[in-house]
């Protein structure tokens, strides 16, 4: 278990972060996210699931939804997120609880799988909470923005303004779960459902310039250095960092 404090201006701010926020967003954002897990791990038939990082629930009410599991267990370290999630009445969400971000309060491979879909790229210390995760879970799938461009740090106040504090491309990530000991099982390379590009993009020349981007990205090698997104289920092998 990490011992790591979360920044307290950080806390306060994720503590009220679903008070007045986007939620149409989020419910639409939501049913993409649902859809990767589900493709990547349908076909093992987890009966008990751990989302990390629930936020407002989005993502629990459409697995939810769509029968995925019996036993939907979430933490989050929104205050105001858990107060959402509860709202929502889900029928297989057996539990959610707050958590400081680093520790999760479940014993050891209480989990068959962990979830966790757009968490990562706002945490402070990421290999901490990826080592949690694979203590409590036996897979594990992840999924981060891809938000890398070759001049990424002159859009730093961008990427802020989401709480986006770790940049990655998918060899990136995949060098982060690697080096913390996970095997790759498979993976996805995403672009934005054509919902997501509705939403994001009011003119429509702007979505046909990126629909026509997407296709050409999609049909090439380009399509594993910047996708929209990249999802990975993965399985820890049980051992960590290894250097020298």
């Amino acid at each position: 278990m990490s011992n790591a404090p979360l920044s307290s201006s950080i806390q306060n701010v994720y503590d009220q972060q679903y008070v007045n926020s986007d939620a149409q967003w989020r419910e639409i954002g939501a049913r993409q996210k649902a859809d990767d897990i589900i493709k990547l791990c349908q076909k093992f038939n987890f009966k008990k699931v751990l989302d990390v990082g629930a936020g407002d629930g989005a993502v629990l009410k459409e697995l939810d939804s769509r029968g995925f599991t019996e036993n939907l267990h979430a933490v989050e370290i929104s205050g105001s997120g858990i107060e959402k999630i509860n709202q929502r009445g889900l029928k297989s969400l057996r539990e959610v609880k707050l958590f400081d971000g680093y520790t999760i309060p479940f014993e050891d491979k209480a989990f068959p799988l962990a979830t966790c879909s757009h968490v990562i790229e706002h945490v402070e210390h990421p290999r901490l909470l990826l080592r949690e995760i694979a203590r409590v879970s036996e897979y594990q799938f992840f999924e981060v923005p891809i938000d890398f461009s070759l001049f990424v740090d002159r859009k730093i106040d961008h990427f802020l303004s989401y709480g986006h504090i770790n940049i990655y491309t998918p060899a990136l990530f995949k060098f982060l779960l690697k080096s913390e000991g996970f095997e790759v099982i498979d993976e996805l390379f995403l672009f934005f459902s054509d919902e997501v590009v509705s939403y994001l993009m009011k003119d429509w020349k702007q979505r046909l310039v990126y629909k026509t981007k997407a296709f050409l990205l999609e049909n090439s090698p380009l399509r594993q250095v910047k996708p929209n997104a990249y999802a990975v289920l993965c399985k820890h092998k049980g051992e960590g960092v290894k250097i020298f």
